[in-house]
């Protein structure tokens, strides 16, 4: 199967099982994801590929993501379950992925998985589809559009400013925070330093 056959099969099925809303949020991420990937030198197809699978469980009972975090078995989705249950379709959603898509990629399958928390290290990849759901064309929030001109020339800036944005909501909440997130803000903020004592 080529990959315009692939895309085709998989935005039929995932389209149905999410609401109209959602698969809007969907194709926004999709095209954002290729616009980023094409920016930045990232893998179009694999970004593509990520993007429309990024929120494919999110729609599952709680349950069955559970089920899916737990049949995985891996380290990082199984301490997910001790946080917010709005983390949990990242994981179970590379779980469907991997099962039910029989995408075998680890990079897709990555990006998928730390699209919301994200997690230090992160590959071009993650920072393409997690920065691609953060800006879409169809969010609107305070700050948003500072983000997306801070994405026109670093996606680590940019991911940073939304990562600050989401601890800071959090905060305001009185949530917990997952760690992995506090993680992935500092080791963008460590690189973005790096970077910029370099230059």
């Amino acid at each position: 199967m080529n990959h315009k056959e692939l895309v085709s099969r998989l935005m039929a099925s995932v389209e149905r099982q999410m609401p109209a809303k959602r698969w809007k949020h969907t194709l926004g991420v999709v095209s954002c994801s290729k616009s980023l990937a094409a920016s930045f030198g990232a893998d179009a197809e694999k970004a593509e590929i990520a993007a429309i699978l990024h929120d494919v469980a999110k729609f599952w009972p709680v349950e069955r993501q559970r089920e899916a975090i737990l049949h995985e078995g891996a380290e990082v989705a199984l301490g997910a379950l001790d946080y917010d249950k709005d983390l949990w379709h990242a994981h179970a959603g590379a779980y469907a992925a991997k099962r039910e898509y029989g995408i075998e990629d680890t990079e897709i399958l990555d990006a998928i998985r730390y699209h919301t928390s994200g997690r230090a290290g992160m590959t071009l990849l993650e920072k393409v589809v997690c920065l691609a759901d953060y800006i879409e064309p169809g969010r609107d929030f305070p700050g948003v559009e500072d983000i997306r001109r801070l994405a026109e020339k670093s996606l680590e800036k940019a991911l940073l400013a939304a990562f600050d944005g989401t601890i800071v909501s959090l905060l305001r909440k009185r949530k917990r925070i997952y760690p992995l997130t506090v993680y992935t803000r500092n080791d963008l903020l460590e690189t973005i330093i790096a970077r910029e004592a370099e230059e």
